[in-house]
């Protein structure tokens, strides 16, 4: 095949070759012999050095750039390379087709793949070697990846078409392209529920762990639909999570699975306020409010309806944790730990009188629920003991001067008291409120106590006449298998 068979299209480095073999001619370096053969000198400048001259190639150039090794290796006369080179107008189709606006968007490690896909190491390949159906090996390491080449009227490589053929560096060849070349782990990819993390440069930990956790293959089915909720790197980052490298596939996947649906759910169709969802590791609760959707209270949904051909991406500000224990665990393992021992009064009394009283407590609060705990820390405890000490009397020090103090069942009572019968997060005090400043609660124990606005429970102590503070909420949402559980700095008592 000859070169002025290719479809050629008029842009600047076409005419710069033009333009340099005639310069050639005029000052007698391209000379003609008897035998009317045409001699031309070696040309002098690298793969990169052509590029880096041509501004339609400068997003390549660009691309390139990141990575000091490629543009060494292809600065180098060590080895000859042939290079299909995407002009700018194919880089701009790939980010708009991706939904990114820059290649600082995308992650580095897809660009360097896409890169290596252009390249072919070991000899000059030229238009005239090429024919139709042929397949040539990239450089990158992916075994099955081959470019397949189609001559006809035009060449074209995948899906790209050649429009300037044959341009000679002194390390190989160049051939322009119209469209980026995509391995095919990427045309997987492409319009699944895996697209919008993959080509995404703030989802690189959920990409590298779904990978890890070999979830890959499920998530591209096109014949499934999904429901994706996609954390960013930084919402890993709130579960302490800054790389995917050191958690192991059994540690990720449970977590990843936690933030799939196994249906397409768009936002208007998401459930009400406490409803559970399953997903494909358990099931997560919704609250709605006026400042939007959230998860397990602690979760904000912040972009919606990602639609792809397999399902929807949802884009969160938290990455999920699936609950393991239930709520009385949770403070178990709460009052043992070292540091941050917050439960040891509670877990005391919890013991104490299910040990000693008709109410076993701890059954009750390990059984299905769901149960919200108002849990108040040691330090609410000791601001109970120092209320009660009397001078003239015992000092109350810890659960057990409490049980001497009072009887067993008026703890049990008091305990009660703070347990609701349903499950309430953060995110959901906005509707228990409707609009109001104040709601009417009702605990196990019966009675009453009311939740204001500030995230603040007054307790009626009348008959006690401690003057204690109101009870503040100082920590939210701490999901058990059964329930909830929100720290408090007070014990409220009936």
């Amino acid at each position: 095949m000859k070169t002025e068979n290719l479809n050629f299209r008029s842009n600047r480095l076409s005419r710069l070759m033009l333009a340099f073999a005639g310069m050639l001619m005029l000052t007698g370096l391209v000379s003609c012999g008897d035998d009317d053969t045409v001699t031309i000198p070696e040309p002098t400048l690298s793969i990169v050095q052509i590029a880096q001259a041509e501004p339609t190639l400068s997003s390549l150039v660009a691309a390139l750039t990141k990575f000091p090794d490629l543009v060494s290796a292809l600065s180098s006369d060590a080895e000859d390379y042939t290079v299909f080179a995407p002009n700018n107008a194919a880089f701009a189709a790939l980010l708009s087709a991706t939904g990114q606006t820059s290649l600082d968007d995308v992650p580095e490690p897809v660009i360097r793949r896409l890169l290596e896909y252009h390249v072919v190491s070991g000899a000059a390949v030229f238009s005239s070697a090429l024919m139709d159906g042929q397949t040539v090996d990239p450089i990158l390491a992916d075994a099955n990846d081959v470019i397949n080449v189609g001559v006809g009227t035009s060449v074209t490589v995948d899906n790209a078409t050649v429009i300037l053929a044959d341009v000679p560096a002194s390390n190989g060849v160049v051939h322009v392209i119209d469209g980026v070349l995509v391995p095919d782990l990427e045309t997987s990819i492409v319009n699944t529920v895996v697209e919008p993390a993959y080509f995404n440069v703030d989802f690189e930990i959920l990409t590298s762990a779904v990978v890890k956790a070999g979830l890959l293959t499920t998530l591209i089915d096109g014949a499934a639909e999904f429901t994706v909720f996609a954390p960013t790197d930084a919402a890993f980052g709130e579960i302490g999570i800054t790389s995917a490298e050191n958690l192991t596939a059994d540690a990720l996947t449970p977590i990843l699975q936690y933030h799939v649906l196994d249906s397409e759910v768009k936002e208007a169709d998401l459930p009400a306020t406490g409803t559970a969802v399953p997903t494909l590791n358990g099931d997560f609760y919704l609250s709605k409010n006026t400042n939007g959707v959230f998860i397990n209270g602690r979760t904000q949904v912040t972009a919606t309806d990602i639609d792809q051909d397999n399902g929807v991406v949802h884009v969160i500000n938290r990455t999920l944790e699936p609950a393991s224990s239930d709520v009385v665990e949770i403070a178990i393992a709460a009052s043992t730990a070292d540091p941050g021992a917050e439960f040891t009064q509670l877990v005391a009394a919890l013991t104490a009188v299910s040990d000693n009283t008709q109410t076993d407590l701890i059954t009750i609060l390990k059984g299905n629920g769901p149960f919200t705990i108002f849990a108040p820390t040691d330090a609410a405890f000791q601001r109970l003991y120092d209320a009660l000490n009397d001078p003239n009397g015992d000092n109350v020090s810890d659960i057990n001067d409490l049980t001497t103090a009072t009887t067993l069942e008026t703890i049990s009572t008091v305990l009660q008291y703070h347990v609701l019968g349903l499950r309430v997060f953060s995110t959901d005090i906005p509707n228990v409120l409707d609009g109001s400043t104040t709601a009417t609660l009702d605990p196990l124990a019966g009675g009453q106590f009311t939740l204001n606005s500030t995230l603040t429970i007054t307790p009626s102590d009348m008959v006690l006449d401690l003057n204690l503070d109101d009870a503040a909420i100082v920590g939210t949402d701490i999901l058990g298998t059964n329930g909830v559980i929100h720290t408090i700095d007070q014990v409220i008592l009936p």
